[in-house]
Formats: structure tokens, C-alpha cells, sequence
């Protein structure tokens, strides 16, 4: 069966505040509560089990964005193969708000303890141990604006924990044994139970003597120090995608520390956009100056300017302005995820001659006047703050 939507599931809009999805999740906890539904509890439990792993995604910034972008597929990894399961909750503060409520007092008093958060870590079942998700990372990169035209592939060496190659991950020497951890029993966790009032509130943690393996180790591995994990250099090569912005944060799933479980967490690669020299973006779009001559702004011209892809020509019309701008179009960048390029604008400065000597006065002199403008025109300010004639 395919997943509902979170939105659905918790019954709010795709555009709701981190408070009004607490808010419902809130209202829905209570009204789901496995403890408030005798005739029913198992169908209770897997509708409070839904709307907990709905809150689970919503609560969390970073998943929530994962989420809108690409749906479901976006966190299935935070969840692992089995999907959702109450090791993936990290929100337990939020049902001690829900637990200390007069609402939930009464159905927790008369000392009969019990009540959901047992029923919250019981969901653990017993020997499976605390799968833990290893270690997100992050890293930097610099690239090149040319890089972005068509997108680029760059290598990445990233210092990561790796499970150690001489004991497979167990901490042990090799040949040595391994016995049952005293402090967890085998588990790999450790529970604590605190009494709040009428409630009885359990916690979850690995246990730090085995660290979730639920093994004792009688002699440590020399290459790792009894940890399971050496630290190795591991080069990763990134596609860069065409046209993304200074600061884009790329995720690699799986790239991360590997965890207890194996399972291992995320790289977030920053991507830095380092200076394009001439140009200026804004945008698909670029921006560039150019110096000419007063002969080629009165007569026009074709030069050869710099672009992204190399060099492309330049056609200055006759009497073009100081200051204009000119176009080539599609010479600019596509927009992020590929698409058609944006456009490449020139802005034109016009030199002037310092001095003239009387020829070439007498000369400008005479074609002006030949050709009937001897009024000088008012200046105007264009749409873009440039006066012009």
C-alpha cells in the first residue's frame, strides 16, 4: 500500500509552521493513544505509529525540505530497509509535553505504571539492540562560473571512520573472542526509568560499555583501539549540476560514517562559485563592460569579446550610445537542472579623445553640420537610471 502524505496525515498545509504541525500532531497523539483505545489498540497503534513518523519528517527541518523536493524517496534512507520504526523517533521531549498534560495524568494514576511509554520502548524488542545511523558529514568545494555552463565532475578526498579491515568492525584482535556485554545483558541498550508524578517515563540509550554491539571484548584490536573504526581517506567523485547557485549544498546519500548498524549517514557538499573575472551574474544572466572608440560608436564595428564557452563577436551598430548595452543572447548560464542558457549583456563605455587638434576639429565640425544638428538635445533619464540623447 502505497504511504499517505504527511501533510494528510497530520491534516495541515504544505505551507505550516513548525508550531502548527506540532500543534496537530499534539491533538492527533491524544486522540490515537493506544491507552485511550481499548476496543481497538492495535489499530491505534499503527495509526499513532503513522502520524509519529509523519512528525518525524515534518518536525525536521532538513527532512521536511528533503521531503517537498522529491516526496517519500527523500527520507526513505533515514529510515532504513524496514522502513519507519520507533529507533528512527527522535522526538520524545515532545510526548513528554503530551504525558504531563491533566488530559493524560488520569489515565496514568492509581500507580498501575505501564501506559505508553512502555509501550514506546517495548517497540524496540528485546536483543535487537540500538541500530544506530552514522555520522553526517560535511565538506566545501570551489568551482569555476565556465564549470557551470554544462556542469562538471570534481574529486573529493574525504577523511571518514571506516570499519577497521583487521578486526571487521568488532573491536576484537583477531582470533579473540567475544562474550555477552554484563552491563546490557546482550542488548546493546540501556534503559533508564524515571518516575514524574504518576508517570513512569523510560529512556533509551546505547550502551557506552559496548557501544550497541551487545558484545564484550576480552582483547582490544591494535589497529583500531577497540573502536571497530580506523580513520581512511576515501575519494569521492561529484557531478556538479549546470547553472546552480554560490552556496548550493549537495547531499550524497550513504557517503557519510558508517554506524553501529553499518548504516551509514550523509556527505552535504557545499559548492563555492569562485569570481567569473570579467563577467557579473545575475541570475541565467551575465554582465560585462566594454571600452570602444568614438569612430566605432559614430560609424559600428564587430569585436571579439571574451564569453563563458571562449570568444564570440560583438556587433556595435552605428551610433550607439555611451553606456548602452547590447545583447547576445543564449550566452549566458542555464538555470539550475539544466534548460535553456541566459543572455550575455554588454554595457558599452565610448572613449573620447582627450585633445583634438584643428583638422580633426574642422572635419567633426563639418559633418555635423552636414548633417543638420546643430541644436544640442536635451539629456533624459532611460528606464534604467542612464542618460542618453
Amino acid at each position: 500500500m502505497a504511504k499517505r502524505d504527511y501533510y494528510e496525515v497530520l491534516g495541515v498545509s504544505k505551507t505550516a509552521s513548525e508550531d502548527e504541525i506540532k500543534s496537530a500532531y499534539r491533538k492527533l497523539a491524544r486522540q490515537f493513544h493506544p491507552d485511550l483505545n481499548k476496543d481497538d489498540p492495535k489499530t491505534a497503534e499503527e495509526k499513532f505509529k503513522e502520524i509519529s513518523e509523519a512528525y518525524e519528517v515534518l518536525a525536521d527541518p532538513e527532512k521536511r525540505k528533503r521531503y517537498d523536493e522529491i516526496g517519500h524517496a527523500g527520507v526513505q534512507e533515514d529510515f532504513g530497509p524496514g522502513g519507519f520504526t520507533w529507533q528512527n523517533f527522535h522526538h520524545t521531549s515532545d510526548l513528554e509535553d503530551i504525558m504531563g498534560s491533566d488530559l493524560f495524568s488520569q489515565f496514568f494514576g492509581g500507580g498501575r505504571g505501564g501506559g505508553f511509554m512502555d509501550f514506546f520502548t517495548q517497540s524496540y524488542g528485546e536483543g535487537e539492540g540500538i541500530s544506530q545511523r552514522g555520522r553526517d558529514l560535511e565538506a566545501s568545494l570551489a568551482v569555476k562560473l565556465a564549470d557551470l555552463v554544462q556542469g562538471t565532475t570534481r574529486e573529493i578526498d574525504l577523511v571518514r571512520r571506516d570499519v577497521c579491515e583487521e578486526c571487521y568492525g568488532t573491536g576484537a584482535a583477531h582470533g579473540s573472542a567475544l562474550d555477552k556485554c554484563n552491563d546490557c545483558r546482550g542488548t546493546g541498550q540501556v534503559r533508564r526509568a524515571v518516575q514524574q508524578g504518576y508517570t513512569r517515563m523510560i529512556t533509551i540509550s546505547e550502551c557506552p560499555t559496548c557501544h550497541g554491539k551487545g558484545k564484550r571484548i576480552f582483547k582490544k584490536c591494535e589497529a583500531c583501539d577497540g573502536t571497530g573504526h580506523t580513520k581512511r581517506t576515501r575519494r569521492i567523485n561529484l557531478r556538479i549540476p549546470p547553472g546552480i547557485e554560490d552556496g548550493t549544498v549537495l547531499r550524497l546519500s550513504g557517503e557519510g560514517e558508517k554506524g553501529s548498524s553499518g548504516r551509514a549517514g550523509d556527505l552535504y557538499v557545499r559548492v563555492m562559485v569562485e569570481s567569473g573575472g570579467p563577467f557579473r551574474r545575475e541570475g541565467r544572466d551575465l554582465f560585462s563592460e566594454l571600452s570602444i572608440e568614438l569612430i566605432q560608436a559614430l560609424l559600428g564595428d564587430t569585436v571579439r569579446i571574451p564569453t563563458l564557452s571562449g570568444h564570440a563577436l560583438l556587433t556595435i551598430p552605428p551610433g550607439t550610445q555611451p553606456e548602452a548595452t547590447l545583447r547576445l543572447r543564449g550566452e549566458g548560464l542555464p538555470p539550475p537542472g539544466g534548460g535553456s542558457r541566459g543572455d550575455y549583456l554588454v554595457v558599452v563605455h565610448v572613449r573620447l579623445p582627450e585633445s583634438l587638434n584643428p583638422q580633426q576639429k574642422e572635419a567633426i565640425r563639418n559633418a555635423l553640420e552636414s548633417g543638420g544638428n546643430k541644436e544640442a538635445t536635451p539629456w533624459r533619464t532611460g528606464i534604467f537610471g542612464r542618460k542618453h540623447q
